[in-house]
Protein backbone atom coordinates (compact mmCIF):
# COMPACT_ATOMS: atom_id res chain seq x y z
CA UNK A 1 0.00 0.00 0.00
CA UNK A 2 2.89 2.42 0.90
CA UNK A 3 4.65 1.65 -2.45
CA UNK A 4 0.87 2.18 -4.17
CA UNK A 5 0.79 5.66 -2.44
CA UNK A 6 4.56 6.47 -3.86
CA UNK A 7 3.46 5.49 -6.93
CA UNK A 8 0.15 7.68 -6.80
CA UNK A 9 2.60 10.62 -6.13
CA UNK A 10 5.01 10.32 -8.89
CA UNK A 11 1.87 9.59 -11.29
CA UNK A 12 0.53 13.06 -9.97
CA UNK A 13 3.32 14.48 -10.87
CA UNK A 14 3.63 13.52 -14.54
CA UNK A 15 6.37 10.58 -14.01
CA UNK A 16 4.96 8.15 -16.76
CA UNK A 17 6.60 5.12 -15.15
CA UNK A 18 5.26 5.33 -12.28
CA UNK A 19 1.82 5.31 -14.58
CA UNK A 20 3.59 2.08 -16.17
CA UNK A 21 4.19 0.75 -13.05
CA UNK A 22 0.74 0.71 -11.80
CA UNK A 23 -0.27 -0.85 -14.87
CA UNK A 24 1.89 -3.89 -14.90
CA UNK A 25 1.35 -4.29 -11.23
CA UNK A 26 -2.20 -4.66 -11.31
CA UNK A 27 -3.08 -5.42 -15.08
CA UNK A 28 -3.42 -9.00 -14.90
CA UNK A 29 -5.57 -9.66 -11.95
CA UNK A 30 -7.95 -6.92 -13.25
CA UNK A 31 -7.91 -8.75 -17.01
CA UNK A 32 -8.61 -11.84 -14.55
CA UNK A 33 -11.33 -10.31 -13.05
CA UNK A 34 -12.68 -8.40 -15.77
CA UNK A 35 -12.90 -12.01 -17.83
CA UNK A 36 -14.58 -13.77 -15.14
CA UNK A 37 -17.33 -10.84 -14.96
CA UNK A 38 -17.78 -10.93 -18.96
CA UNK A 39 -16.69 -14.16 -19.36
CA UNK A 40 -15.46 -12.93 -22.63
CA UNK A 41 -10.97 -12.05 -22.54
CA UNK A 42 -11.39 -9.19 -25.50
CA UNK A 43 -14.04 -7.86 -23.80
CA UNK A 44 -12.17 -8.03 -20.62
CA UNK A 45 -9.02 -6.57 -21.99
CA UNK A 46 -11.44 -4.10 -23.32
CA UNK A 47 -12.92 -3.03 -19.85
CA UNK A 48 -9.22 -2.64 -18.44
CA UNK A 49 -7.89 -0.58 -20.86
CA UNK A 50 -10.54 1.94 -20.88
CA UNK A 51 -10.25 2.17 -16.96
CA UNK A 52 -6.75 3.17 -17.24
CA UNK A 53 -7.90 5.38 -19.83
CA UNK A 54 -10.19 6.80 -16.96
CA UNK A 55 -7.08 6.72 -14.84
CA UNK A 56 -4.52 8.87 -16.75
CA UNK A 57 -7.27 11.55 -16.85
CA UNK A 58 -7.30 12.05 -13.34
CA UNK A 59 -3.24 13.12 -13.45
CA UNK A 60 -2.16 15.89 -11.26
CA UNK A 61 -5.36 15.62 -9.57
CA UNK A 62 -6.07 11.51 -8.28
CA UNK A 63 -6.20 11.32 -4.32
CA UNK A 64 -5.89 7.88 -2.97
CA UNK A 65 -8.33 7.54 -0.23
CA UNK A 66 -8.24 3.77 0.02
CA UNK A 67 -6.20 1.19 -1.68
CA UNK A 68 -5.47 1.35 -4.85
CA UNK A 69 -6.03 -2.03 -5.62
CA UNK A 70 -9.43 -2.00 -4.37
CA UNK A 71 -10.03 1.58 -6.10
CA UNK A 72 -9.08 -0.34 -9.50
CA UNK A 73 -11.26 -3.53 -8.70
CA UNK A 74 -13.92 -1.39 -8.65
CA UNK A 75 -13.43 0.53 -11.39
CA UNK A 76 -13.67 -2.77 -13.50
CA UNK A 77 -16.36 -4.06 -11.87
CA UNK A 78 -18.30 -0.90 -12.34
CA UNK A 79 -17.22 -0.80 -16.14
CA UNK A 80 -17.82 -4.66 -16.68
CA UNK A 81 -21.23 -4.13 -15.11
CA UNK A 82 -21.85 -1.50 -17.60
CA UNK A 83 -20.39 -3.46 -20.52
CA UNK A 84 -22.24 -5.93 -19.91
CA UNK A 85 -25.56 -4.22 -19.64
CA UNK A 86 -24.83 -2.79 -22.99
CA UNK A 87 -24.05 -6.17 -24.26
CA UNK A 88 -27.38 -7.42 -23.23
CA UNK A 89 -29.21 -4.66 -24.45
CA UNK A 90 -27.47 -4.94 -28.16
CA UNK A 91 -28.65 -8.69 -28.30
CA UNK A 92 -31.75 -8.30 -27.43
CA UNK A 93 -32.21 -5.62 -29.48
CA UNK A 94 -31.15 -7.60 -32.46
CA UNK A 95 -32.90 -10.91 -33.86
CA UNK A 96 -29.93 -11.72 -35.97
CA UNK A 97 -27.88 -12.63 -33.36
CA UNK A 98 -29.93 -15.98 -32.68
CA UNK A 99 -26.43 -17.86 -31.35
CA UNK A 100 -25.96 -18.54 -27.94
CA UNK A 101 -23.02 -16.81 -25.94
CA UNK A 102 -21.94 -20.03 -24.30
CA UNK A 103 -21.65 -21.49 -28.29
CA UNK A 104 -19.79 -18.68 -29.55
CA UNK A 105 -17.23 -18.77 -26.49
CA UNK A 106 -16.46 -22.17 -26.67
CA UNK A 107 -14.31 -22.11 -30.13
CA UNK A 108 -12.80 -18.54 -28.25
CA UNK A 109 -9.18 -19.57 -28.58
CA UNK A 110 -8.41 -16.46 -26.42
CA UNK A 111 -11.21 -17.89 -23.44
CA UNK A 112 -10.03 -21.16 -23.97
CA UNK A 113 -6.32 -20.46 -23.26
CA UNK A 114 -7.18 -18.18 -20.14
CA UNK A 115 -9.88 -20.76 -18.75
CA UNK A 116 -8.46 -23.77 -19.78
CA UNK A 117 -9.85 -26.78 -20.55
CA UNK A 118 -10.51 -27.73 -16.67
CA UNK A 119 -11.91 -24.00 -15.36
CA UNK A 120 -13.53 -24.32 -18.72
CA UNK A 121 -16.58 -25.94 -16.66
CA UNK A 122 -16.70 -23.77 -14.04
CA UNK A 123 -16.38 -20.47 -16.53
CA UNK A 124 -19.24 -21.88 -18.22
CA UNK A 125 -21.47 -22.28 -15.10
CA UNK A 126 -20.24 -18.58 -13.60
CA UNK A 127 -21.87 -17.48 -16.82
CA UNK A 128 -25.23 -19.25 -16.42
CA UNK A 129 -25.36 -17.23 -13.03
CA UNK A 130 -27.19 -14.26 -13.39
CA UNK A 131 -24.98 -11.00 -13.93
CA UNK A 132 -25.76 -10.06 -10.14
CA UNK A 133 -25.15 -12.71 -8.54
CA UNK A 134 -22.41 -14.01 -10.35
CA UNK A 135 -20.37 -10.11 -9.80
CA UNK A 136 -20.92 -10.61 -5.86
CA UNK A 137 -19.75 -14.19 -5.83
CA UNK A 138 -16.37 -12.92 -8.06
CA UNK A 139 -16.02 -9.57 -6.29
CA UNK A 140 -16.44 -11.66 -2.29
CA UNK A 141 -14.44 -14.91 -3.76
CA UNK A 142 -11.83 -13.83 -6.28
CA UNK A 143 -11.48 -9.56 -4.82
CA UNK A 144 -11.76 -10.38 -1.35
CA UNK A 145 -14.42 -7.29 -1.03
CA UNK A 146 -16.75 -6.98 1.56
CA UNK A 147 -19.92 -7.18 1.34
CA UNK A 148 -20.72 -3.75 2.50
CA UNK A 149 -18.59 -2.08 -0.32
CA UNK A 150 -20.61 -4.88 -2.67
CA UNK A 151 -23.59 -3.87 -1.77
CA UNK A 152 -22.77 -0.01 -2.17
CA UNK A 153 -21.54 -0.91 -5.57
CA UNK A 154 -24.29 -2.72 -6.67
CA UNK A 155 -26.74 0.02 -4.64
CA UNK A 156 -28.45 -2.60 -2.81
CA UNK A 157 -28.67 -3.63 1.30
CA UNK A 158 -25.96 -5.78 2.46
CA UNK A 159 -28.75 -8.52 2.83
CA UNK A 160 -29.86 -8.55 -0.62
CA UNK A 161 -25.89 -8.77 -1.33
CA UNK A 162 -25.15 -11.73 1.06
CA UNK A 163 -28.11 -13.53 -0.43
CA UNK A 164 -27.42 -13.22 -3.94
CA UNK A 165 -23.85 -15.01 -2.78
CA UNK A 166 -25.53 -17.70 -1.63
CA UNK A 167 -27.85 -18.16 -3.84
CA UNK A 168 -24.68 -17.81 -6.42
CA UNK A 169 -22.91 -20.92 -4.45
CA UNK A 170 -25.92 -22.90 -4.51
CA UNK A 171 -26.15 -22.90 -8.14
CA UNK A 172 -22.47 -23.14 -8.94
CA UNK A 173 -22.77 -26.09 -6.78
CA UNK A 174 -25.54 -27.12 -8.77
CA UNK A 175 -24.34 -26.59 -12.10
CA UNK A 176 -20.83 -28.27 -11.39
CA UNK A 177 -22.51 -31.15 -9.74
CA UNK A 178 -24.60 -31.83 -12.88
CA UNK A 179 -21.74 -31.16 -15.65
CA UNK A 180 -19.67 -34.10 -13.37
CA UNK A 181 -22.13 -36.47 -13.48
CA UNK A 182 -22.93 -35.46 -17.30
CA UNK A 183 -19.27 -35.85 -17.72
CA UNK A 184 -18.92 -39.09 -16.15
CA UNK A 185 -21.79 -40.60 -18.14
CA UNK A 186 -19.99 -39.66 -21.58
CA UNK A 187 -16.78 -41.05 -20.28
CA UNK A 188 -18.71 -44.29 -19.80
CA UNK A 189 -20.17 -44.62 -22.77
CA UNK A 190 -17.05 -43.64 -24.58
CA UNK A 191 -15.38 -46.59 -22.48
CA UNK A 192 -18.23 -49.02 -23.18
CA UNK A 193 -17.70 -48.40 -26.72
CA UNK A 194 -14.19 -48.69 -26.87
CA UNK A 195 -14.23 -51.93 -24.91
CA UNK A 196 -16.75 -53.48 -27.68
CA UNK A 197 -13.87 -52.33 -30.44
CA UNK A 198 -11.37 -54.54 -28.92
CA UNK A 199 -13.86 -57.63 -28.03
Amino acid sequence: MVQDKYLVWQFNRGRREALHQIYEKHKDRLITLAAALLTNVSMAEDVVHDVFIGFIQTEGKFQLTGSLKGYLTTCVANAARNRNKAEYQRRHASLDDIVPPTAKRSGDPEFNAVFGEESGRLAWALEQLPYEQREVLILRAYSHMKFTTIAAQQNTSIHTAQGRYRYALDKLRELLTQGSSRHRSQAATQTVKLRKLYI
